[in-house]
């Protein structure tokens, strides 16, 4: 299998912040894309993954992982890599948010290399703990899911990712970091629920 690479900041943070089209279910690439995305997925430690930030400008996010109990991205447990929820959700739309949470957000198209060490920006992102996201699966048939607590976190930094937002535009600190310090960090400073009710946009203020 070929080793696959996202785009990145470094390399080209223009192409990361265009803003995805809608996609046509009838589309014969959709398939292809999908694939592309699983298989970075499961070549590397990510919760989910837009396709803008794999060359693919279309509105598709695949789910890797929203558990963070199963998770090697935020707790550096390798036995849990291969772990996949393959979900994939084609123009995703958030349609209400309510509550609040915070968690230090990473991402593998926010890194670069420092001396030959790899780094990343780490920003701790306010999100709302509930969202309501309507979207079409693989088959075309469409769905409106409530999904809350930490998959809340990744859906929102996914769907930013289609209108070409980054966590860095929209955190509230930013700290760059190797992956052991993350890791250290979200030990220390974790999800975090500040609450699950009320309006987000106003609790976020």
């Amino acid at each position: 299998m070929v080793k696959l690479e996202s785009i990145t900041i470094e390399k080209n943070e223009e192409y990361l912040r265009q803003i995805s089209k809608e996609v046509d279910i009838n589309d014969p690439e959709i398939h292809n894309n999908i694939v592309v995305l699983q298989d970075f997925c499961m070549q590397n430690e990510v919760f989910a993954m837009a396709a803008v930030q794999l060359g693919i400008p279309k509105r598709i996010v695949y789910v890797k992982n929203t558990d963070l109990n199963k998770s090697a991205v935020a707790e550096g447990k390798d036995e849990n890599k291969d772990y996949n929820e393959a979900k994939v959700m084609i123009n995703p739309e958030i349609i209400s948010k309510e509550g609040l949470t915070t968690f230090w957000e990473a991402c593998a198209s926010s890194s670069w290399y420092e001396k030959g060490v790899k780094k990343w920006y780490s920003g701790k992102v306010k999100r709302p703990y509930k969202i309501k996201v309507k979207y079409i699966d693989v088959d075309g048939i469409q769905h409106i899911d409530d999904i809350e607590g930490f998959p809340s976190t990744i859906l929102c930094h996914e769907i930013d990712h289609l209108d070409g937002i980054l966590h860095i535009d929209v955190a509230d600190e930013v700290l760059k970091q190797t992956k052991e310090e993350r890791l250290e960090l979200r030990k220390r400073d974790g999800y975090t629920i500040i609450s699950r009710t009320g309006d987000y946009e106003e609790l976020s203020k």
